[in-house]
Parts: C-alpha cells; sequence; structure tokens
C-alpha cells in the first residue's frame, strides 16, 4: 500500500511538514490528519463503555479472490486495497474477524475521521428519537428548529432531510472554491474563513436559500444531515456527542472512546466530523446486520426503522433511479442517510465518505467490511467501483 513520509515529526517540525487548518486536506498531509484530528481542530468525545463487545477471530482465513478493475485486466481484492489508498481494513463474517489490516502508524486503537460514514450513525440517532416519539418524519423541520423559518429549509419536513429530497439550494462540488459544501466547510472551521463567511454550522444553514421545491429527486446535499443533527439535538435537548454515546456506542458495545469534530462554537460536525476506530465502525456495521441488535441482545436500532430503510417505497427508488448515481449503485437507493444497491442476492447497504471510507454491509452472506482510506481526490469512480467489486468478491 501506499508508503509515504510521515508530516509533523521533528521538534519542531519543518515547516513544509507541518499541518494546518489551510494545508490538512491536501493529499500529502490527508493519511496524517485524518489519524490526528483532534491535534487540529476541538472535539467532544463519544464515551464507549468499560465493557466493549467481543469480536472473535474466524477460523478460516480470508481468500484474495479476483475482480476486473474498472477499464482494465484481472486484479485480486487485496491488491484493490492496496491501490486505493487503503489505512485500514477490517472483514467481519457473522459477527467474526476474517480480515484485519493496518498500514502505516495506523493502530488497532487509531480514531480515523469517517468523513459522511459520520451520516449513517446520525441517522441512526435519528431512527431511536422516531421510535420514541421525539421526533416525527413528517413534522416540518421548522416543528424543531424555527429558526430556519426564513430560509430554503422552509417547508420541508423531516423526512425529505433524512432522505436528501430537500430542495435548498446547496452545491456538493468538491473541487469548486465557490460551491456551498466549501462555504460551509469554512464556517465550521474545516478551512480558513473568507471575509463574507459566517461563523458556525448552523449559523451556515440559517442562511442557505431555496434551489427548488422539496420531496423530489434525490441529491445529496452534506447541509441536510447538518439540519437533521440540529433537529435531533433539539428534540432530545443533548448535544449530538452524547446521544450517539448513549444510544448508539455504548449499547452496541464499542471497545474505544469515539470523538465529532466541532466548529468554532462548539456545535459538533455531524455530516462528515465523526472520528472512529476501524473495529468500532465494524461493530457498527455488524449491529446493522443484525438487525439493529446488540451482542448482548439489547435492541439499539429499531427494528421497524430498518426494515423501513432496507424495503424503499416505489418513490424513494424512483428518486434515485432519475439520478447519476444509478450507473455506480444499479437498482439502488438513498433512504435514512444510508446507501443502497441491488446484487442478484438481495439488496447490500453502504455508509460512504469522501477520500474513500467504506462500510459494505451484505445480508445475504453475513458480510461486513470496513475501508478506512485516505484518496488524493475526494472522489474517484474508479477506486469506488474497484472497491465495491472487491467487496462483492468476498462477501459470498
Amino acid at each position: 500500500m501506499h508508503d509515504e513520509a510521515e508530516p509533523m515529526t521533528g521538534f519542531p517540525p519543518a515547516s513544509e511538514d507541518q499541518v494546518t487548518i489551510a494545508n490538512w486536506q491536501d493529499p500529502r498531509y490527508l493519511r496524517w490528519a485524518f489519524q490526528h484530528l483532534r491535534e487540529l481542530l476541538p472535539t467532544h468525545r463519544i464515551s464507549a463503555d468499560a465493557h466493549h463487545s467481543s469480536l472473535p477471530k474466524h477460523d478460516s482465513p480470508l481468500g484474495d479472490p479476483k475482480v476486473v478493475w474498472p477499464g482494465g485486466g484481472e486484479v485480486t481484492a487485496s491488491e484493490v486495497f492496496a491501490a486505493t489508498h487503503t489505512d485500514g481494513l477490517l472483514v467481519l463474517r457473522d459477527g467474526h474477524i476474517v480480515a484485519e489490516q493496518y498500514v502505516g502508524a495506523m493502530t488497532e486503537s487509531s480514531r480515523h475521521l469517517l468523513m459522511s460514514v459520520s451520516k449513517s450513525i446520525v441517522g441512526c440517532v435519528a431512527g431511536v428519537l422516531v421510535e420514541r416519539s421525539l421526533l416525527d418524519p413528517d413534522a416540518p423541520v421548522t416543528q424543531y428548529v424555527p429558526e430556519v423559518a426564513d430560509c430554503g429549509y422552509a417547508g420541508a419536513t423531516l423526512r425529505n432531510v433524512l432522505d436528501m429530497r430537500t430542495g435548498v439550494a446547496f452545491r456538493e462540488a468538491y473541487t469548486a472554491p465557490d460551491s456551498e459544501v466549501r462555504e460551509m466547510e469554512r464556517s465550521v472551521g474545516w478551512a480558513p474563513l473568507q471575509p463574507d463567511d459566517v461563523v458556525g454550522g448552523y449559523a451556515y444553514l440559517r442562511q442557505i436559500g431555496s434551489g427548488g421545491s422539496h420531496g423530489g429527486e434525490f441529491t445529496y446535499r452534506s447541509c441536510d444531515t447538518d439540519m437533521l443533527g440540529w433537529m435531533c439535538e433539539r428534540a432530545a435537548g443533548v448535544r449530538m456527542a452524547d446521544l450517539i454515546s448513549t444510544l448508539i456506542w455504548r449499547p452496541m458495545g464499542a471497545e474505544y472512546d469515539a470523538e465529532v469534530v466541532c466548529d468554532p462554537v462548539g456545535t459538533a460536525v455531524h455530516d462528515g466530523g465523526i472520528c472512529a476506530t476501524l473495529r468500532d465502525l465494524g461493530r457498527f456495521g455488524q449491529l446493522i446486520l443484525d438487525d439493529g441488535v446488540a451482542p448482548d441482545g439489547r435492541q439499539v436500532i429499531p427494528a421497524r426503522w430498518l426494515a423501513e430503510t432496507f424495503d424503499p417505497t416505489p418513490d424513494v427508488r424512483e428518486a434515485f433511479a432519475l439520478t447519476d448515481n444509478e450507473p455506480m449503485l444499479p437498482g439502488g437507493w438513498y433512504r435514512n442517510q444510508f446507501w443502497f444497491y441491488r446484487k442478484p442476492s438481495g439488496p447490500v447497504l453502504l455508509c460512504l465518505g469522501i477520500h474513500g471510507q467504506l462500510v459494505y454491509v451484505d445480508r445475504a452472506s453475513r458480510t461486513v467490511v470496513v475501508k478506512m482510506s485516505s484518496w488524493p481526490v475526494p472522489q474517484d469512480a474508479t477506486y469506488l467501483a474497484a472497491t465495491l467489486r472487491a467487496c462483492a468478491a468476498l462477501a459470498v
């Protein structure tokens, strides 16, 4: 796998080796930054329980099946993972570890930035709050956050937000410096502020404009998850880090504390700021695979919520089929902050984050694959397609 000089070494590090808010997302520094973000930005702790669930080793070793590299020749699954800048890889079958690999300085206790895999965790928090009648999917956003009554979220419902079918004006264009996702990134402190920027994620949400009607086709917007997180905090009266700890992390038996990056005013970056260990993210994937039931038998994520997530309505499916995501994820959909596509054996659930973060859950084969990465670019269709092919080959 890739082997680069480690930044931030020396006393002090040389200027060209120093990682800052201005450069941490540059390719040379990504790998270090993704495992040390708490040294660059403020975080809230997501506490684990004193007693964690076990992840025993599987008796049978994992094979190394061959797949076709997109547009190229035949390669092995391990070659795919090596070529796609993997930092950590975990494969579970029936809750047992069949493969575990760490690259470079990453270890089993390293907390790696999850990017938008965070969205799926926040979505599960919302699912618990819905089950407890603290949130209503059909309620307007303004019922929980009246401060957004005069912006693009006026008229949107929680369901629109959960499924990213709002009509707000927001471009998720990572390579365009003037895009809304880059503006929001500066507001939450992930990049240096510019003169006209507002400070804080919630302040940014209050100024988002309208780009169309709510309830139409699926359009991926990180701001919707931040809106969702705000609604969860308002409904529960508890900050997101503590909601995740109480409702998800501790009940599922996490081994290590996680953390979530905060903006300059102390608000969690719900859409992509969670950092966690490889095994604990594997436990989250296993929790999904086991219909929300933890190893001790507790129902952590509501079964009804997951059943609805795995079984889309025709409207949800149509909203996805109209988009350019369909070729990559055939027969897919987006529901409750999760991605899906269909294999001949059934649906596959995905949690996806830029720069190569992945949780792959295949119910048919009882397989979970977790991949933490540091792709040099935010999105790479070839890397993603190759990774999905490798995961599918392992999940048989």
